[in-house]
């Protein structure tokens, strides 16, 4: 029987993608001492950090990169509205929902809302986002349409309720959506 001897290169190269993937993991979700850079509690945009460190090499990135970016960026986004609020049928403005008139169901309008500015501006001037920047529009003014009818307020009328039902419902499908448009965008579309 023949022993092989591993050399420290040939015991290194398994860890190169383990450190590539916990790097990757750190840019993702924004962990590091410029997460927080806005002090607000929200994670910065790890694609608008991306972009500007290219813009300070004078690199020009390719389209495929910064898509992969704006999605990274909102992705956070996505997730953590995800986990607070759910989503499609899980979300509080789902029409079955019994919190679609609450404050809960206005509360998730505007983070859903918020995750599709955020979208917009990430995307603003960008070509190959068609499918974002429609989905992003509409939510936006789903989640306008929902607060402007005071539908959070639950109201008594019959005709204000029913008028609520359909911004409501673009909102709890509002992260998917936003998802779906972020997804298209790595194909250019």
């Amino acid at each position: 029987m023949t022993k092989t001897r591993r050399g420290p290169i040939r015991a290194a190269v398994p860890l190169i993608p383990a450190a590539a993937l916990a790097g990757l993991a750190v840019l993702v979700t924004g962990c590091g001492a410029d997460a927080d850079r806005d002090g607000d509690g929200r994670p910065e945009s790890a694609g608008r950090a991306a972009l500007a460190a290219d813009a300070g090499t004078g690199a020009t990135p390719d389209k495929a990169r910064i898509a992969e970016n704006v999605k990274s960026a909102l992705e956070v986004r996505i997730s953590t509205g995800e986990g607070r609020f759910g989503s499609g049928t899980h979300s509080p403005c789902a029409s079955s929902s019994p919190k679609v008139f609450t404050e809960e169901c206005g509360e998730a309008a505007d983070y859903t809302r918020e995750a599709a500015r955020f979208a917009l501006d990430e995307i603003d001037g960008r070509s190959g986002f068609a499918t974002l920047g429609t989905t992003a529009r509409k939510l936006d003014k789903a989640a306008a349409t929902y607060r402007d009818l005071g539908c959070a307020r639950n109201p008594a009328a019959a005709d204000a309720r029913k008028a609520c039902l359909d911004p409501a419902a673009v909102v709890a499908q509002g992260f998917s959506d936003l998802r779906d448009g972020a997804n298209l965008g790595l194909a250019g579309k």
